[in-house]
């Protein structure tokens, strides 16, 4: 049984295509339903080795506000003083995450949009990537604990029960 709601994930102008191919991964392993781009900066990269693009919606979009699904929680990933840290924060059921280019910041009009600013408290900046995979993970892991999984108290993985 997978949890309800979904992530989605939009780029303001992405500029490093292995970092996007890696993003496109990262969206892969954690079961993103979108990737929205914006700023025909978005190419196929060698680094999306299960070739996510052909199973994952990724539309290059000139806003990426337009392309956010009905009913999603705009959440823009950006390091601002008024942010909210990602370990204290609570993720929408639905949440359309929007991070900026590897080479600069989400235009203020975006934030201004969005119902949530969170940052990864980092002592340096992470690259796109690197936040997008630190992001899902944190979603994942705050999730309520599925049925029909057994959690062990050790640090071994969780194993499926019929």
């Amino acid at each position: 049984m997978q949890a309800r709601g979904y992530a989605a994930i939009g780029l303001h102008r992405p500029k490093n295509v292995l970092n996007m191919g890696e993003v496109m991964r990262a969206a892969g392993c954690y079961d993103v339903r979108l990737v929205a781009v914006a700023g025909h900066r978005f190419a196929r990269a060698p680094t999306d080795t299960q070739e996510a693009w052909k199973h994952i919606p990724t539309i290059e979009v000139p806003a990426l506000l337009d392309a956010m699904p009905v009913g999603a929680v705009p959440v823009a990933v950006e390091f601002i003083p008024s942010a909210t840290p990602l370990p204290q924060f609570v993720h929408p059921e639905r949440a359309f995450y929007i991070l900026g280019p590897e080479d600069g910041s989400l235009p203020a009009e975006i934030v201004q949009q969005c119902r949530h600013v969170v940052f990864v408290p980092t002592r340096f900046c992470m690259n796109l990537a690197a936040t997008v995979n630190v992001l899902l993970y944190d979603r994942l892991a705050k999730q309520p604990r599925r049925p029909g999984v057994r959690h062990s108290s050790s640090s071994e993985a969780p194993v499926a029960t019929a």
